[in-house]
């Protein structure tokens, strides 16, 4: 996928991923309305007060077209928080993922994060198996009611 190019997030890009978490998780997982405005609120907090200098969002595009999205925040002082990671269907196998990962993990690790932290479901077996190849470590794993659904949370972390 070599025509794929990351570029910054901007305000303008929020209702597009709103859009795509919310259609995609439907529709994949069967996720049901309370999803979309969990990530309206989360980029709608980012958008008001993220800290440009260790907090990023990036927005993979190909020929102008989205193909998906990853985030870098903080958690605290020494650990950043991957977010808001999505790939179109289309965009998935081609390395367009590999990329959003490894720009997220580089800026955290050039801006002085010792470690990044995540949050998933294990349902996201492909994200998961790109998480292992990336020298993540599964820490935690629960079962839990999320978003109408039967679901196992998963908290991954990473140490530079």
């Amino acid at each position: 996928m070599t025509d794929v190019h990351l570029r910054p997030f901007v305000a303008a890009d929020t209702d597009w991923l709103v859009t795509q978490h919310g259609d995609l998780y439907a529709r994949e997982a069967g996720f049901d309305d309370s999803f979309g405005p969990l990530v309206r609120s989360i980029l709608e907090a980012f958008n008001a007060d993220h800290d440009p200098v260790c907090e990023r969002g990036w927005i993979a595009e190909a020929g102008g077209t989205r193909l998906g999205s990853i985030f870098c925040v903080r958690e605290d002082a020494v650990t950043a928080k991957l977010r808001l990671f999505l790939l179109v269907p289309e965009a998935r196998g081609r390395g367009a993922g590999q990329m959003l990962l490894g720009q997220c993990m580089s800026f955290a690790r050039e801006v002085g994060y010792d470690g990044m932290s995540l949050w998933t479901h294990e349902s996201h077996a492909a994200a998961c198996a790109l998480y292992a190849r990336n020298g993540w470590d599964l820490v935690a794993s629960k079962p839990v009611r999320s978003f109408g659904q039967d679901l196992v949370e998963q908290r991954w972390v990473y140490r530079f």
